[in-house]
């Protein structure tokens, strides 16, 4: 996993065909010196049945990248048509102006009007077990009363509703409920606190919220109506008018239920129309709302729209995945991240594809769950993450020797570069060396995939994303945003909007224009947040974030949020959080804290201390190191020098400490890190 990177440093890694890298050094600017030189083409068989066996195609869509994305939103069905394909008033795009057409109906309504009617929409495999099989007739039965449910309870187009579920397939079902009727649904990961759940419900004003009982991870219950009960507790979300509940871990009987606020699921679905039709809606009416970390703390509610997003999602997920009618296709993300809305939802619902969902651990109650469920339902296309990937590396290859893994034609990399070795894992291991890999880069801004291999196509090479798809104009520029010649490092740009791009900041459009427009200037270019470079082939490689934001498993985690929650600690004067690299997650949580006078630095309080942060925001931030300090590296202007305690908690020597108020801080530090790790 490549550092995380910040304004001003260098990344230089070199290589080789062992994949080994070198370690990092710093001096202005970004650079990197990535030689990797093996290359993967797809076979003549898989070009011959590919989606996409035409180059041309990247030629066609640069030329006119309009026409380009018309021709896949006039795959959808549409109410009444666009006048305009786009609007483009920096930084505000509009797409497929003036046309109706309603999600849902596009996801469902006409499958069912086809042969699709009786075809498997989804296939779910719950931890302890349990299985059902949607098709694409029930779903739309399913969707259709959960939608007059909503509406019975009062929601209409426009208002917001909280969804925090399980990964089972009532979460889908209440996403493409909210479609249906016009709500804007906002989805919090079942893995976050009550106090991260309360602070979303109020930024986005919600009405309702929809939770369950619990769900399974490793062979527990995870409380979720619990920590639902502990956000809503003492009208702390006054928005927050009634309470959804799904019965699904246990006896409905001994879960608390508040009078008048809290209904079953399975109550309200016995009283519900059985046809709710769908509400006509403008493309740029909104879809959803997902928040995300920002450097600042406070989450960023990232806005999406109809039109355009579906059409991005669509497209990407049909050439990217070389989707054909007969695959199963198993994205292992969770609907809490964008991977889940846009690769679990809408783009293979949209495609009319068969969709696996399972909501458990990929090692309980043994190591080879992933691989037995490939063999079990007969997968043939699998999107994974480089965390589980590494996982995998290090569990071993007995546990997928044990299974027939023959049914896969094509895998897939998100949420984080791929490090070489871990690709050539991956293709060796699970993909047999016969399966196309499709690294994937893109963002929860940027709605669907922007940078990827397409399969029949582009030959790939182990740890770059390859090319842009086709349409997207993305670029590697300097600190004037001028372009870098290959084989340059620098800012990853996007350099004219798409259709799946978020429109605003929720509430927050001037935080919205100074995050993604400002860095430079009037030249109207999105930036990433992430180092890249491009090579001679044109074929571009993630170098990490240059925030303060940290990559753990896949999942941005904003240092300010940790560290908020850290200081939250009646214990705590100060901290300060960094991500150190982590060969499984990428990278792990490392917290510096300071104590308050008279509190003991003992392992019993390093351990309250990482739980309370896993109360506040969820075990996902809960940091792996805690080091007590009595001072922490400060400028004379009282900054925190992060930059340093990156350097103390990745063993590297130390950089510039010539504007801290105290340099032996540092040195201490670092002595007291080295002797911890010993």
């Amino acid at each position: 996993m490549t550092p995380r990177l910040r304004p001003g440093y260098t990344f230089r890694m070199t290589t080789t065909t062992s994949g080994t890298p070198t370690p990092p050094a710093e001096s202005p600017g970004i650079v990197s010196s990535l030689n990797e030189t093996r290359l993967f083409p797809p076979s003549a068989a898989f070009t011959t049945a590919a989606n996409v066996s035409d180059p041309g195609v990247y030629e066609r869509a640069a030329a006119d990248p309009q026409a380009f994305w018309a021709e896949w939103a006039g795959k959808l069905d549409w109410i009444s048509p666009w006048r305009t394909v786009c609007e483009w008033t920096p930084p505000h795009a509009k797409w497929f102006v003036g046309g109706k057409l309603n999600i849902s109906a596009n996801c469902l309504d006409r499958h069912i009007t086809s042969a699709r009617r009786n075809k498997a929409a989804i296939i779910f495999e719950g931890e302890p077990g349990d299985s059902r099989v949607l098709t694409y007739q029930d779903l739309w039965r399913e969707v259709n009363q959960f939608a007059g449910a909503l509406k019975g309870l009062g929601i209409r187009k426009g208002d917001r509703v909280t969804i925090y579920l399980p990964m089972i397939p009532e979460a889908a079902i209440a996403m493409l409920a909210c479609a249906r009727i016009g709500a804007i649904h906002t989805v919090v990961f079942g893995g976050f606190s009550g106090d991260s759940l309360r602070e979303r419900i109020n930024d986005s004003g919600s009405r309702l919220l929809i939770t369950a009982d619990g769900g399974w991870r490793r062979g527990n219950v995870v409380p979720l109506k619990q920590a639902a009960d502990e956000a809503l507790a003492n009208n702390s979300c006054p928005t927050i008018e009634n309470v959804v509940v799904v019965n699904r871990a246990g006896d409905p009987r001994h879960v608390p239920m508040t009078e008048d606020r809290d209904h079953w699921w399975h109550r309200l679905l016995e009283h519900a129309p059985r046809l709710t039709a769908p509400e006509v809606m403008d493309a740029e009416d909104p879809l959803y709302i997902l928040y995300t970390s920002g450097s600042t703390g406070k989450p960023k509610g990232i806005l999406h729209t109809s039109g355009g997003y579906l059409t991005q999602a669509l497209a990407t997920t049909q050439w990217t995945f070389d989707l054909k009618d007969e695959d199963v296709y198993w994205c292992t993300a969770d609907v809490g991240w964008v991977t889940g809305h846009s690769y679990v939802v809408y783009g293979p619902l949209a495609a009319g594809a068969t969709v696996l969902m399972y909501e458990g651990a990929p090692d309980w109650p043994q190591r080879d769950r992933f691989w037995q469920i490939i063999e079990k339902y007969g997968v043939s296309v699998f999107y994974t993450a480089p965390t589980a990937i590494r996982a995998f590396m290090k569990w071993g290859t007995e546990h997928l020797e044990k299974h027939d893994l023959s049914s896969l034609r094509l895998l897939g990399s998100v949420g984080e570069p791929i490090n070489p070795e871990a690709w050539m894992w991956y293709h060796r291991h699970v993909g047999g060396e016969n399966c196309p890999i499709v690294d994937t880069w893109w963002q929860t801004e940027t709605g669907s995939h922007m940078i990827t291999p397409l399969p029949g196509i582009v030959a790939t090479k182990p740890g770059s994303a390859t090319r842009p798809f086709p349409g997207i104009a993305a670029d590697v520029v300097d600190e004037a945003g001028e372009s870098v010649p290959p084989g340059g490092g620098g800012f990853l740009v996007l350099r004219k909007p798409w259709p799946g791009m978020l429109r605003t900041i929720w509430q927050d459009d001037d935080r919205y224009q100074k995050t993604y427009w400002s860095k430079f200037g009037d030249k109207n270019l999105y930036f990433a947040g992430d180092g890249a470079r491009r090579d001679e082939n044109g074929y571009f490689w993630l170098l990490g974030r240059v925030d303060d934001v940290m990559l753990v498993a896949g999942h941005n985690i904003s240092t300010m949020e940790v560290e908020s929650a850290l200081v939250d600690h009646p214990s705590v004067a100060e901290a300060a959080v960094i991500g150190r690299t982590h060969e499984i997650k990428g990278q792990a949580v490392a917290a510096f804290v300071t104590v308050k006078e008279g509190i003991r630095q003992t392992s019993e309080l390093a351990g309250e201390l990482k739980d309370h942060v896993a109360k506040k925001l969820g075990v996902i931030c809960r940091p792996d190191d805690i080091l007590f300090s009595a001072e922490l590296p400060k400028t004379r202007s009282g900054k925190i020098m992060r930059r340093l305690l990156r350097d103390i908690a990745e063993g590297r020597a130390l950089g510039d400490t010539t504007t801290l108020a105290d340099p032996s801080v540092v040195a201490g530090l670092k002595e007291k890190y080295e002797s911890s790790e010993g």
